[in-house]
């Protein structure tokens, strides 16, 4: 059986982004894709179990260059995902699944051995509590990203819908770590105090939490809070910035605590914020960033 540092979990998808006062820009895209590539950029093992198209399959082209582990899980469509910055502000997005991939199941996951596992989803048309159970089953370390529950599809115009979720506190309880934006956490725990809201999370039974907002990035560990700024001077890669911290945050925190772990993706996700796409650089470009405006 192969072994990973980390393996990420969700659909492939095309991402159409419409900045604010910009011309639209469609890639290959999804929180699985910021993530690996992140994950794999600062030197891990990396898994990708993606559900998609395989006649689409270049699409994870990227990954596999920078030596990701592709696992398809097929399916009749790719997840398209169109997104319209409609202001100046870059937390207000509308997002529409104009088509998407559909469930994934337990039984099409490969039993892989990996150091964590992270449900990356982008809506609540991926993830099920039967695939947190079969996962948790196996004996998994894992972790959510709550916009795979909170961001909720509108059956006719298939627009998404920011939602509170009936079960949020048993998905919480079988995570090791949790990732919320500050539009997730204000719908899940009814306040936009990024600590207020960590502190809530951590009463559902998950010991580690993290929580993104446009000046950085919040984390609750066994009852302590840090924050760290970002120091990005453009907003031009917004698309996946919570993806992307995350990743940078659960990669470096193998091996190295909490304040260290939250400078490190801090600086790494303001790097990516910089340019459109996932993040390009290397872990000597976040280490001079640190430095630079970190220390």
């Amino acid at each position: 059986m192969k072994k990973y540092d980390v393996t990420f979990i969700g659909h492939m998808c095309y991402d159409e982004v419409i900045p604010y006062g910009g011309e639209p820009i469609v890639a290959p895209g999804s929180a699985v894709l910021c993530g690996a590539m992140v994950a794999a950029r600062v030197g891990k093992k990396v898994a990708a179990v993606v559900k998609m198209n395989p006649a689409e399959e270049e699409i994870l082209n990227p990954m596999k260059e920078v030596g990701v582990d592709t696992y398809l899980i097929p399916s009749d469509v790719t997840t398209y995902s169109k997104v319209v910055h409609e202001s100046e502000n870059v937390d207000e997005r509308k997002i529409t699944l104009v088509r998407t991939a559909g469930l994934i199941s337990i039984k099409d996951v490969p039993q892989l051995e990996s150091r964590v596992v992270h449900l990356a989803g982008i809506s609540d048309s991926e993830f099920d509590m039967d695939l947190i159970k079969g996962l948790k089953d196996r004996g998994y370390s894992l972790s959510v990203d709550m916009q795979s529950f909170v961001r909720q599809i509108t059956p006719v115009t298939h627009e998404i819908n920011f939602g509170d979720v009936k079960n949020k506190e048993e998905i919480v309880s079988y995570m090791d770590k949790v990732k919320l934006d500050i539009v997730e956490a204000k719908v899940l725990t009814g306040t936009d105090n990024l600590e207020e809201a960590a502190k809530i999370v951590e009463k559902w039974g998950c010991p580690e939490i993290l929580i993104t907002h446009s000046q950085g990035v919040l984390a609750r560990v066994n009852g302590k809070s840090y924050y760290e700024k970002f120091s990005n001077r453009s907003v031009i890669g917004r698309t996946g910035r919570g993806d992307t911290t995350f990743a940078a945050y659960l990669s470096w925190r193998l091996d190295h605590d909490v304040a260290e772990s939250l400078k490190f993706a801090a600086a790494l996700v303001s790097i990516k914020m910089e340019t459109y796409g996932p993040f390009k650089g290397t872990v000597e470009d976040v280490m001079q960033r640190i430095r630079e405006f970190h220390s």
